[in-house]
């Protein structure tokens, strides 16, 4: 009995192009061809590719199922590689349908920062570039405390500052100061690390500041930069009366 080779790809349940492509890795021998030119595929060939099949089904690159099949003394410790590989893929894609169902669940953007999903409606555009670029900077905890802020804001003025233009008035500029910097006063009482975040840092301290310039300049306008810049000089001048108020609060 001999093959063509679409009926060898039937068989196998494979394409063409799939069994000409294993010729040209060399995984498949090619056949002794029939008087017409077509070639001839026999028994050993099929066992052959049905082999290949089962490997690459198993996942096993292209590249190694020739070392693989052969049965080698590195075989086991190739399938214990590519064991491990697997289950980190399936522990990928089950956060990812986990992340899915929060998305879903929170009518949240799809590629608003993972974690931030119940608090996207309040996120502006920069804000949500803001907080991935921080999910590259800070450990975990710091970004759990950046939600917290997020959770706990309830002002508008940070939609304020993101609506405010680049030619902004003096008068429009420190009113929108005043109303960040307790925010602010209160953020550096609630999260100290703030004040110091070289503990909380998933990079070096020169990459982190290097990149945070570079992240402000582009993604805030001269008026923005400026209302954030007095904001924070504010905030520090005020911790003092804040951290009374928090005593006597507490």
């Amino acid at each position: 009995m001999a093959w063509s080779t679409r009926e060898l790809a039937d068989l196998a349940g494979t394409t063409v192009n799939t069994i000409r492509h294993y010729h040209r890795l060399g995984l498949l021998d090619v056949p002794e061809r029939r008087y017409n030119g077509y070639k001839e595929y026999e028994v050993r060939h099929l066992v052959c590719l049905l082999r290949i099949r089962r490997l690459v089904d198993l996942g096993v690159p292209l590249s190694q199922i020739g070392d693989v099949s052969a049965g080698g003394g590195g075989t086991p410790d190739a399938l214990r590689e590519l064991d491990a590989e697997l289950a980190a893929r399936i522990e990928r894609l089950q956060q990812a349908r986990s992340d899915i169902a929060v998305i879903l669940r929170d009518n949240a953007p799809a590629d608003a920062p993972a974690g931030f999903e119940s608090v996207a409606s309040r996120l502006s555009e920069t804000d949500s570039s803001i907080i991935h670029i921080y999910k590259q900077l800070y450990d975990e905890d710091a970004i759990a405390d950046v939600r917290k802020m997020v959770e706990a804001d309830t002002d508008a003025v940070g939609a304020d500052i993101d609506a405010l233009p680049a030619d902004a008035d003096e008068a429009t500029r420190q009113q929108l100061v005043e109303r960040l910097a307790p925010i602010l006063a209160r953020n550096l009482i609630d999260y100290p690390w703030l004040s110091d975040p070289a503990a909380h840092l998933s990079t070096s301290k020169h990459v982190t500041q290097q990149t945070l310039v570079e992240v402000m300049v582009e993604l805030y306008n001269p008026a923005q930069l400026d209302v954030l810049a007095r904001a924070s000089i504010l905030a520090r001048e005020q911790l003092p009366s804040a951290l009374d108020e928090h005593g006597d609060a507490g």
